[in-house]
């Protein structure tokens, strides 16, 4: 830990997307303060491998994002252990199919906690510590925020809701604080045989004809976060071209 070293919150931490940004922001410089909710085998893998290249420099925090009083908790231990805050990560996030006839409030509540409600309720902590250091905000949003994945109304409405809060975000937190989204495409799918035919089909209609890499969400996050400074209020779609043919 160094005063002078920027220091980001990372949700949803301890693996696939999550861990890949936070090795990157890790190689970037900053210090991180990485939630996750049960994968703690992966979150102590993890911190040992940062701590290995730099003593210090990484928080593990565990919490349930639905538990609403958790979300200031989590910006306020950052800032406690820090001493400040650059950046915030809203990668967490809860999927499975709700189809319809079948969809259930519980399942609506849980989609929407950790897809919406804690993303807003975190910048919202977040926002004070944040202007200070005129850091920014980068909402893990999708692709089906906009067009919806059949099968998944709940989760794309959810998803919707986090991208119109974080163009909301930028408006209402400018002009200290930049708010963006990244939108992935294809990314870590399934290894089911199943649905292998089906990614194949899905790739077909994808312009770069492959799959995304956790590298590439990464690499946009990171861009957003401390590459450019003068983006906010936008979704960056990061999938290989997949929108133009949904």
């Amino acid at each position: 830990m160094a005063p002078d070293r920027p220091v980001a919150l990372v949700t949803g931490a301890a693996k696939r997307i999550g861990a890949t940004i936070a090795r990157r922001l890790h190689a970037d410089g900053y210090d991180l303060a990485l939630h996750y909710r049960s994968s703690k085998a992966e979150m102590d893998a993890l911190v040992a491998e940062l701590e290995s290249v730099r003593p210090g420099s990484t928080l593990a925090l565990q919490a349930e994002l639905a538990e609403f009083d958790r979300l200031p908790e989590l910006v306020a231990r950052t800032v406690g252990h820090f001493g400040r805050l650059d950046g915030l990560v809203n990668n967490a996030s809860a999927y499975y199919a709700t189809p319809i006839g079948e969809a259930t409030p519980a399942q609506w509540d849980e989609l929407f906690a950790s897809n919406a409600r804690a993303p807003f309720f975190l910048a919202q902590a977040a926002a004070p510590h944040l202007a200070r250091q005129r850091g920014a905000i980068v909402n893990i949003v999708d692709i089906y925020a906009e067009r919806p994945l059949r099968g998944h109304a709940v989760y794309c409405m959810a998803k919707a809701a986090l991208a119109m809060a974080t163009k909301a975000l930028a408006l209402e937190l400018g002009p200290q604080v930049r708010v963006n989204g990244v939108a992935p495409g294809n990314v870590l799918w399934s290894e089911n045989p199943v649905k292998a035919e089906t990614l194949e089909t899905v790739l077909e209609r994808t312009a770069l004809e492959r799959q995304g890499e956790p590298g590439d969400i990464a690499e946009a996050v990171a861009w957003l976060l401390h590459g450019n400074r003068y983006v906010t209020g936008q979704i960056l779609a990061v999938d290989g071209g997949r929108t133009l043919t949904i």
